[in-house]
């Protein structure tokens, strides 16, 4: 299987209910009623509560503005563009609060499997299991991910992302990426 390609800006911004945001979705698999996983973008324009994901296990990324801060289960988690990513489950109610101003934020949500997010600065060489479905998010510069031989560009603001029919090694460059591999 090739890769899947998806600028964030080809995609139109969705407001949220609360008026507290909007979210680009990336990528939802299998199909948007019953997904498995998704990826997004999301902006967040003021303070206020997450939304409730029952049995969804959640990765978050600050990418650009000051940060947030995260409140759930009398636990507060202070993100910013280079912080690592954080794990939470989705279920529990979270709080957020803008550190300086709108905040740029990268979402993995696994509903069935294992999430898992880091961060790219330069370049890092990863082992992949078979049957896993990997994506690289380039950031604001481009990148690229080497896998089977073959190297994948990708411009600023762009996620790629595929299902691997057997494991190996992958050799990421990017300057601001995220990797994320959902294990099935």
């Amino acid at each position: 299987m090739s890769w899947h390609r998806i600028a964030v800006d080809s995609i139109p911004p969705t407001p949220w209910r609360n008026g507290g945001g909007t979210t680009r979705e990336l990528v939802v698999f299998p199909v948007r009623e019953h997904w498995h996983w998704r990826m997004s973008v999301a902006t967040i324009a003021q303070d206020g509560p997450f939304s409730v994901f029952e049995g969804v296990e959640r990765w978050f990324a600050v990418l650009s503005g000051d940060g947030v801060r995260l409140s759930m289960g009398g636990n507060t988690h202070a993100l910013r563009p280079d912080s690592p990513p954080l794990s939470f489950d989705g279920g529990v109610a979270t709080q957020s609060e803008l550190v300086g101003g709108p905040t740029e934020d990268f979402n993995l949500m696994v509903r069935q499997g294992r999430g898992h997010m880091e961060r790219v600065h330069g370049s890092l060489a990863l082992a992949v299991a078979s049957g896993s479905a990997v994506a690289l998010w380039s950031g604001e510069h481009a990148a690229s991910a080497t896998f089977e031989g073959a190297t994948l560009e990708l411009p600023p603001r762009t996620l790629a992302w595929r299902h691997l029919d057997m494991g190996g090694r992958v050799t990421l460059q990017a300057t601001q990426g995220l990797w994320m591999e959902i294990a099935q």
